[in-house]
């Protein structure tokens, strides 16, 4: 079962702990170093921030963030992905443009986490505060956090796992700058494989999606 994450009375406390390379980002699709866990808290403004919908549009709304509409959308979200292109060079994550209104990251497992750990390693902490301060700075969007994981092990233990990674990516992210009114967080297990067979690398990853915020 998909779940998604609530804030609620006290909120939860994070903790963070065959290849194809793209040409611009370096993204490749096929030790837990760190000087102590990363700690964040994803607070929402209410119970609905981070499950989406209508509560984080009001919780944005409410925190000054404006809404786009017509063609500034396509505008700055261009602006949005050729900076995100630009500063992930070479940093092994993925930027793809979805569509006109959206931007999806690609955070393969290997340059994120230790394997079957869900703290980000203490040498990709950066990459991603640089992309929350992007962010921050491009700050007229919403930001999914999906969590993703291969086949391999028990369900139960593939969702929960994928949920963790999730969070503490967003945990990163808000220490970059990202308000908590924008964020939503959700993880898949292993529900939505990529490549086959299922438990390619590929498989496990962060996806970050960043959506124009629509008036």
């Amino acid at each position: 079962m998909i779940r998604k994450f609530v804030a609620v009375a006290a909120a939860a406390l994070i903790m963070v702990g065959c290849t194809n390379v793209d040409p611009v980002t370096g993204e490749r699709t096929t030790n837990r170093t760190g000087t102590g866990a990363i700690i964040g808290a994803i607070v929402g403004a209410g119970a609905g921030t981070l499950a989406g919908g209508d509560d984080r549009r009001n919780a944005m709304i409410g925190a000054g963030v404006g809404a786009l509409a017509g063609a500034a959308i396509g505008n700055y979200m261009d602006r949005t992905y050729q900076n995100l292109r630009q500063r992930l060079a070479g940093s092994g994550v993925g930027v793809t443009r979805v569509n006109q209104s959206q931007i999806m990251l690609n955070f393969p497992a290997d340059l994120t986490f230790d394997f079957d750990r869900d703290a980000v390693k203490s040498q990709f902490v950066p990459t991603l505060m640089d992309v929350g301060a992007i962010l921050r700075e491009y700050d007229q969007t919403t930001v999914d956090v999906y969590g993703h994981a291969d086949c391999r092990g028990a369900d139960a233990y593939n969702q929960d796992l994928s949920e963790r990674r999730a969070m503490n990516v967003a945990s990163v992210l808000t220490q970059g700058g990202v308000i908590r009114q924008r964020v939503a967080v959700r993880g898949f297990g292993e529900s939505q494989p990529r490549y086959e067979p299922c438990d390619a690398a590929g498989n496990r990853r962060v996806e970050v999606f960043i959506s124009a915020f629509q008036g």
